[in-house]
């Protein structure tokens, strides 16, 4: 039933090339690019900016620091672990990655 359907004429010829004098040349390989390396980008807050990004919040979760701080979740989540080690907050609740936290007084 199935099977391979001839190409139509046009997608043929699109492998070879002919020269002017009736020969078939074979198409140009594209040249490999090397791939670019990623940058690594290192983003940190200091302790001082994230405590303003705190400051008003009732709870305390990782996603509200970061939009609030303008960083990246993971620089959030580092922050927070920190701040929990020093004694500043403390978690009250929360499970899994969605932890919360409030601020010790």
């Amino acid at each position: 039933m199935g099977g391979n359907k001839n190409k139509p004429a046009a997608k043929q010829d699109k492998g070879t090339a002919v020269g002017p004098a009736g020969e078939i040349k074979p198409a140009a390989k594209e040249e490999k690019k090397k791939p670019q390396q990623k940058q690594k980008l290192a983003v940190t807050i200091d302790e001082n900016q994230g405590m303003k990004a705190i400051q008003g919040m009732k709870a305390i979760t990782v996603q509200s620091v970061a939009k609030a701080a303008g960083v990246k979740i993971s620089v959030a989540n580092s922050l927070v672990k920190t701040l929990e080690a020093k004694g500043v907050v403390k978690k009250v609740g929360g499970y899994s990655g969605h932890k919360v936290y409030a601020k010790v007084k």
